[in-house]
């Protein structure tokens, strides 16, 4: 396997993703050639994790452009303003999608003084960006975190933030394949993150592919591992971050970051600024995702659960910044307190 996967791409005229539903049993590709197609593959998570979601939408709102019949700059810059709307409806917890189409847009408006031709070059351009700056922020990720990991290298993760989570490197796996790379010892226990089994599904097949050591466990095995001392660390993903440092997860995250108070273990968050949210003072105004309810009563498309019965289903949770041991991100390590760290983090991005 390539140093990076291949999650999302442009080809004229569209926007190519792997398709992560069909993972690990088969490699297929969607190919979006409309908008519509773009907001039911980040919905419907064909594409899922922040940085991925953001770079996917940035080619969304360029297709957007290249397919709009616009005669005039600003009929064009109110196209790309409802394209922004919809894309950004989709997964309203992760604040890389609003925050890629935002840059997308600016750079539009910035162009529309030259024309309706300026404007279609100068958001493929940017959205071309934005994925190659995602690609290093998560190098950047894996060189300061690496550190972090402890010698015997046993790492506990939740849900997918390896590559298939990012334009391909990942974050909450980027210091797990660093290390690993340079002959560290690793070994990663992989949550298999109920109920979408993003864990089971896609960090297990990364890690496999990538010939890194990975023990699969049920989500509800994690206290056990730490109790038995199988666990030196936990380092999970975000999809956002606020100013006091809370952060927003896959549902299960949190109870990671219990558990692993409770045992004495350091719980690091491995995030990209772009997923920095400094206008939510803490974690309680983040807006948590209600997904369907069959993606709990069913498995594969398979009734698991008594017919008709009631389920909830949010998809993350936040955990509070007094449980998080550090943020790691592409300008380095960031400490508690967080504020002034996140802030000056954000102050170095574009």
């Amino acid at each position: 396997m390539s140093e990076e996967l291949r999650t999302v791409w442009w080809e004229p005229g569209a926007v190519c993703l792997i398709d992560q539903r069909r993972l690990p049993h088969a490699q297929e590709t969607v190919r979006c050639s409309e908008l519509a197609a773009v907001a039911w593959a980040i919905n419907a998570m064909v594409v899922r994790g922040a940085p991925a979601i953001g770079c996917t939408a940035a080619y969304g709102m360029a297709l957007a452009a290249e397919l709009s019949a616009a005669g005039t700059p600003d009929e064009l810059l109110a196209e790309l303003e409802q394209a922004k709307a919809t894309l950004d409806a989709q997964r309203p917890t992760a604040v890389n999608l609003a925050w890629a189409t935002g840059r997308v847009l600016t750079q539009a408006r910035v162009a529309a003084a030259h024309g309706v031709a300026a404007i279609r070059a100068a958001v493929l351009t940017e959205a071309h960006a934005i994925l190659a700056e995602d690609l290093a922020m998560c190098h950047a990720i894996g060189e300061h975190g690496a550190a972090l990991i402890p010698p015997r290298g046993h790492v506990l993760t939740h849900c997918n933030a390896g590559g298939l989570a990012t334009a391909g490197y990942g974050t909450a796996l980027a210091p797990i394949r660093t290390a690993f790379t340079r002959g560290r010892a690793v070994h990663v226990f992989v949550d298999e993150t109920r109920p979408f089994l993003q864990g089971a599904r896609l960090t297990a097949w990364e890690l496999q592919q990538a010939g890194i050591p990975l023990t699969l466990i049920t989500d509800n095995m994690a206290g056990y591992m730490m109790r038995r001392g199988a666990i030196d660390c936990v380092i999970v993903g975000a999809d956002r971050i606020v100013a006091n440092g809370d952060t927003a997860n896959k549902i299960g995250t949190y109870s990671l970051a219990v558990l692993a108070r409770a045992h004495g273990l350091p719980f690091y968050v491995a995030a990209p600024s772009s997923t920095i949210d400094l206008q939510l003072a803490h974690g309680d105004q983040i807006p948590i995702e209600e997904r369907s309810a069959a993606e709990v009563t069913h498995l594969g498309g398979q009734l698991i659960a008594p017919a008709g019965v009631h389920a909830a289903h949010p998809a993350f949770d936040v955990t509070p910044n007094e449980l998080i041991t550090a943020i790691i991100t592409e300008r380095g390590v960031i400490y508690p307190p967080f504020s002034e760290g996140l802030r000056a983090a954000v102050g170095e991005r574009r």
